[in-house]
């Protein structure tokens, strides 16, 4: 008997041993983990871990299967995408075709959705067998499959989800590698190993922990100390601090994303300010604004100033709009123009990460000169993305993480319909050129739309577009199989440390 028990405790103490967990530093706390409702970009980082989409994006942005196997266009308006047989939700159900349409449905017609701007072309899904689902469209839509990459790919339980209700964001339930244990706001969320998975053999940690800090300095320190297994993004500053740990790397790649300024336009009686109100004072903010400087004095020039959504590396970016060069005495010579007092008023919302206070700053700063009064708002940047939607904001500093697709980076936030529209700008050429954008194929014909847009944006200014930023990933040197895809989510399939 005493050799039985010795030798189960000695297979226990080799199964404890094996078993491993992976600590990942996030910059912020992610907002509601509902695919439908949620919206920023570290929520993205947790659902790579929590739920598979219908497709993914690989590192030259090919859209690849993922719970589905395949997709067939049987004409402009009618797509028929193919589901990968024996894949289960975390509850033990199903992933069928009536939980495709169930998600998409609730998409388009959820209380509060963040993605019915995404799949707004979607008029009916139809459940064709129950691996194959026919989405049925209002008129043909370029980007539609690019969105099934993104959140609206992601399925969820619907026996889940209807006995949640609105309380599904606080125990989602998804078909990914790891299923939801525990959040602590601001302090870790939990992801315990999901053993039905369909793709466990890619999967090779027992427990993810998603530990948010906005402190730079303390991530860097906590990686540095072995508290954390990888850092989804360093500052630039300390780029050379990691590099020359030899327990660390650093993986640097372009994004897909960019940081701007939206005015608050039309959204509330916040927008009455000067400001929102006055494309000549927005002008004027602009160029007062050295965005070389800046991201030379905060990001270490490893970020790049650009005065439009799509990055370089895109074929949908555009040699015009390029950003104007700083004057100081055509800032003061637009504000004369407009006829206000100065200095003008603004107060610019931002989120309370290291780097973006400091941008923050340096903004005011050069403000300043031009003759405005910049006062800061930092918030906590859930609570600052509620503050956005209720329009309780004059200007607001916030962040695009970047999709593939150009219009996942323009329509949700510059068409009238846009649910990341946090300004309410509208534009009624603006917004049937984005409408018209979607309606064709080939890039030059899309290129011409957008061009269109970009000429109207530049002169009403709803949004200013200031730098594109660099994924800087720092982990482990004994992590392996560590995937950098331009839309910089950590997708877990693969990793593992040695």
């Amino acid at each position: 008997m005493r050799r039985l028990v010795l030798a189960a405790l000695a297979a226990f103490a080799v199964t404890q041993a094996s078993a491993q967990t992976l600590h990942i530093g996030l910059r912020q706390d992610p907002d509601l983990l509902d695919p439908t409702l949620g919206s920023s970009y570290v929520g993205r980082i947790v659902f790579a871990g929590l739920c598979d989409k219908l497709f993914d994006i690989d590192e030259k942005l090919n859209i690849v299967p993922r719970l589905a196997t395949g997709y067939e266009w049987k004409d402009p308006t009618h797509l028929l995408i193919r589901l990968r047989p024996g894949v289960l939700f975390q509850d033990g159900e199903k992933l069928d075709a009536e939980a495709v349409k169930y998600k998409l449905n609730r998409d388009l017609n959820a209380k509060g959705s963040m993605r019915r701007g995404e799949i707004n072309s979607v008029e009916s899904i139809e459940v064709v067998d129950p691996l194959t689902v026919l989405l049925t469209l209002h008129a043909p839509s370029s980007p539609l499959l690019a969105q099934l990459t993104d959140r609206a790919g992601i399925m969820i339980s619907p026996k889940a989800t209807e006995a949640a209700g609105d309380k599904f964001g606080l125990h989602p339930v998804c078909a990914g590698p790891f299923a939801f244990e525990s959040r602590v706001a601001q302090d870790k969320i939990v992801l315990k190993r999901f053993p039905g998975y369909w793709d466990n053999g890619s999967i090779h940690f027992d427990e993810v922990i998603y530990q948010p800090n906005v402190n730079a300095t303390a991530r860097l320190a906590n990686l540095q100390a072995g508290a954390l297994d990888l850092v989804e993004y360093i500052l630039p500053t300390d780029v050379a601090a990691v590099k020359a740990d030899p327990k660390l790397r650093i993986v640097l790649s372009p994004s897909l994303a960019y940081t701007g300024i939206t005015f608050n336009v039309a959204n509330g009686a916040a927008a009455n300010s000067i400001v929102g109100q006055n494309k000549l004072v927005r002008h004027a903010f602009e160029l007062s604004i050295d965005r070389d400087a800046l991201v030379q004095v905060v990001f270490n020039d490893m970020n790049s100033a650009t005065a439009q959504a799509n990055p370089r590396s895109s074929p949908f970016y555009l040699e015009s709009p390029r950003p104007p060069a700083r004057d100081i005495a055509k800032a003061k010579a637009l504000l004369e123009q407009a006829g206000v007092k100065t200095p003008v008023p603004v107060v610019l919302t931002i989120t309370n990460e290291t780097d973006i206070q400091q941008a923050g700053e340096v903004i005011q700063s050069m403000a300043r000169e031009a003759g405005f009064d910049v006062k800061i708002r930092s918030m906590e940047f859930a609570s600052s993305l509620q503050a956005a939607y209720a329009g309780d904001f004059e200007a607001y500093l916030i962040g695009w993480s970047g999709r593939a697709d150009p219009d996942g980076n323009m329509w949700q936030m510059l068409h009238g319909g846009g649910t990341f529209n946090y300004g309410h700008y509208q534009n009624a050429e603006v917004d049937k050129t984005l409408d018209d954008a979607r309606t064709v194929a080939p890039v030059q014909e899309r290129r011409a739309f957008y061009a269109k847009v970009w000429e109207r944006e530049r002169d009403d200014l709803p949004l200013l577009y200031l730098w594109g930023p660099a994924n800087i990933v720092g982990l482990k040197a004994s992590i392996t199989g560590f995937r950098q895809v331009p839309d910089g989510l950590i997708r877990l399939q693969g990793l593992a440390i040695q």
